[in-house]
Parts: C-alpha cells; structure tokens; sequence
C-alpha cells in the first residue's frame, strides 16, 4: 500500500489544504492528514473541532485518514509506516523552510518529503490570513469549504 502524510496545523483546513490532499489522495492508496498539536499555540478551533472538519470535507476522497499528533512528524510516519510527506508550496519562501524540513526527516527517518505547486488560486491562502480577514469582516466564503466557513463565522461571532 502507498501511504502518504499531509501534515499541520489547519486552524481551519482551507481550500488550499483540500487541494493538496486532493491531489496527494490520487496518487496514493492512503493520504493521512496528521493535525498538529502545538502547546505552545492557542488555536481558534480545537483539535477535536479541527479533526472533525477535516473528515467531513474529505469524506468524498474515500481513502484520507484524520488523526492529530505532537511531537516530531518522522515519529508519526515511523509508527504508521508512512514513506512520504507531502507539502504544498505557495512561494520561494516556502521552498526555503520546507527544504531544509525535508532534508532534517530524511536524515532522521529516511522518509522522503514530496514538494506540490500550489493552484495559483490559492497561492497566497493562509489559514493565519483567512482568520485575520474574517475577524474584520472580509469575506472569505470563497477560501474554505461551506461548513468550515460557517465553523468560523460562528466562532468569531462568539468572540
């Protein structure tokens, strides 16, 4: 079997999200979508909420599993027997970090990381920017699935 992680932190997952796991979904048996834990962070939506969006929107894609996970990503691939990370780049200055990300898990585990240009549609898409936006009334309907636009519309509304 051909398994494959998409890895972060999809607070909350967006259009761009979706098309990189789409897309990693047809060329792989498996896709596993792993959800960042960050203590350090203090995210909009929890995990639980996270996950949940995540396996609606991508029950259509028929073999993604959701699950979260802290620690380091080649741990996560060790334990599943996962042999590839995919990532998606926006930019130059996406290369720059995911390079030297891919380099560090090879060294460590030997999983190979698998780079895919972004849909310049959503080539400047950031879950960070949505938020952002959304808090000042911008209208992102067009960046997210339906229900995960709705998720966060409710949510800064109780903000």
């Amino acid at each position: 079997m051909r398994r494959a992680v998409c890895p972060g932190s999809f607070d909350p997952i967006t259009n761009g999200h979706l098309d990189i796991i789409g897309r990693a979904s047809k060329l792989y048996d498996v896709v596993h979508v792993a959800v960042m834990i960050n203590q350090s962070k203090k995210g909009l939506f929890t995990i639980d909420e996270r996950i949940g969006m995540i396996r609606e929107v991508t029950a259509d894609f028929g073999n993604v599993e959701v699950e979260s996970f802290h620690g380091l990503l080649v741990d996560f691939c060790k334990q599943r027997d996962i042999p590839a990370i995919v990532k998606g780049l926006r930019a130059v200055s996406d290369f720059d970090y995911e390079l030297q990300m891919a380099q560090m898990n090879n060294g460590l585990s030997g999983v190979e990381t698998l780079f895919v240009p972004t849909n310049p549609t959503y080539s400047f898409l950031s879950s960070s920017l949505v938020k952002e936006v959304a808090t000042w009334g911008g209208d992102v309907a067009h960046l997210l699935p339906p229900t995960v636009h709705e998720a966060l519309v409710e949510r800064l509304a109780q903000k």
